[in-house]
């Protein structure tokens, strides 16, 4: 009777185990849909919010940032194969984002090498490597 109540915990602990896992991979996906969304519509003081607030707080955007931001509209974003976990709490994206210069015209491609970090207590994903590096599109 010992053994069927032991093992009856043990699946329940492994079932609950894999509810959180669901949790947090739904979870990420709605979070990176939605950052990819506001990413979409250059809206990139929206999209400082997904940002993890200790690197925001670290590396605040300058008013000479966001106003770069403001002179580029985004002509594609291209999340290739999705987010690949890197840890238990930890995942990475690879994206390419096409980028237009809206005083030229020029159009450029950047990839963006996305880290996500899983904060358990606040159930929420957090981007660690900051907003994309406009610097680097070419």
């Amino acid at each position: 009777m010992r053994r069927i109540a032991t093992l009856c915990a043990l699946a329940g602990l492994v079932l609950l185990a894999g509810c959180a896992t669901d949790q947090r991979n739904t979870t990420l996906t709605a979070t990176l849909n939605a950052y990819g969304s506001v990413v979409r519509w250059g809206d990139f003081a929206n999209a400082e919010q997904f940002v993890d607030p200790k690197v925001r707080e670290e590396h605040p955007l300058t008013p000479i940032e966001l106003s770069r931001f403001k002179q580029y509209r985004v002509s594609d974003y291209d999340d290739g194969q999705g987010p690949v976990p890197t840890g238990e709490n930890e995942a990475q994206q690879v994206v390419r984002i096409g980028i237009v210069n809206l005083n030229t015209q020029a159009e450029r491609t950047l990839i963006d090498k996305q880290t996500w970090r899983y904060d358990p207590q606040a159930k929420h994903w957090w981007l660690t490597s900051g907003l994309p590096d406009l610097t680097t599109a070419r």
